[in-house]
């Protein structure tokens, strides 16, 4: 249930009561406190609402893509059996023949079922990681970083304009309070590799002993990395700098407002192969899978 509350009318009081002179200035001072509290409530109130439908926003995508992908099974299944209906139809040669394709049928919907239980777990991975992201971070510190957890992976973008000095790889002034907090969430999953990639627009650099844009976007992602490094005790054996230039683009340059958003840095924290075996089985062994074809 939505909560509102009603500004606009506390202030025609107000102002109603000070031009009738019906009022003392302790009662008004009171009133206008009233009001002021009241407008701190509403604000807050708007940015949780904004908060809470980006959420369900999100929720709602993901079910999407959840019952897409569950049509593209049914449509497997239905294909399996429409293949077993036609062999039964067309078969001549007896129950041994039947049985057969009966086995094959089955053991490729156990294999369909594991391949929905790898998704379904990769799923959970993916929750629980955007769950931990969410209590590291306040709503006020995730406005600064876009995060996002895609197959157990975090991939953190943060834009050129806050981390660097202009048409420089030197680290700005403010961009500490945010690399602290990206400090933070690495710290956090000290068992993952870190990758730090640099990307630019496609505007050439015009500046000495930096040659092109690969340049500038390894130099800058290798700034990034010594500062988490050295201020914030990063282990230096877990990050790796990579620099793509202007060849991984996220928006059109024909813009500046592209162009903004291309010029970025991305840090990739990623889980290691044994942490991913632990919550994801081994595929089912080859003789269980029937032959394509």
């Amino acid at each position: 249930m939505k909560k509102r509350i009603f500004i606009a009318p506390v202030a025609a009081i107000i102002s109603g009561l000070i031009l009738t002179g019906c009022v003392s200035t302790k009662k008004f001072t009171a009133l206008q406190a009233d009001y002021n509290n009241l407008n701190s409530r509403y604000q807050t109130a708007q940015v949780d609402l904004a908060s809470s439908q980006a959420r369900v926003k999100s929720l709602e995508e993901q079910l999407e893509q959840e019952r897409a992908n569950n049509a593209s099974l049914k449509k497997a299944l239905a294909n399996l059996q429409g293949t077993l209906d036609k062999s039964i139809n067309q078969n001549t040669q007896g129950n041994v023949n039947i049985a057969k394709l009966v086995d094959e049928i089955n053991a490729s919907n156990r294999y369909i079922q594991h391949l929905v239980n790898m998704k379904n777990k990769s799923d959970s991975l993916n929750i629980v990681l955007t769950n931990n992201l969410t209590r590291s971070l306040s709503r006020e510190e995730l406005r600064d970083v876009d995060i996002k957890v895609l197959k157990g992976v975090v991939y953190i973008s943060l834009s050129d304009n806050m981390l660097y000095k202009s048409g420089s790889y030197e680290i700005s002034d403010r961009a500490g309070e945010t690399l602290s907090k990206i400090a933070k969430i690495i710290l956090d999953y000290k068992d993952y590799d870190v990758l730090i990639e640099g990307n630019t627009d496609d505007v050439p650099i015009n500046r000495p002993n930096i040659r092109n844009n690969w340049d500038l976007s390894s130099l800058r992602a290798s700034s990034v990395v010594q500062a988490l490094q050295n201020n914030y005790g990063v282990n230096p054996k877990r990050l790796t700098v990579g620099g793509r230039g202007e060849y991984n683009p996220v928006a059109d340059n024909a813009t500046e407002e592209g162009k903004t958003r291309n010029r970025r840095t991305e840090i990739i924290i990623t889980p290691k192969l044994d942490q991913f075996m632990e919550l994801i089985e081994q595929a089912p062994a080859k003789d269980t899978i029937p032959a394509q074809g």
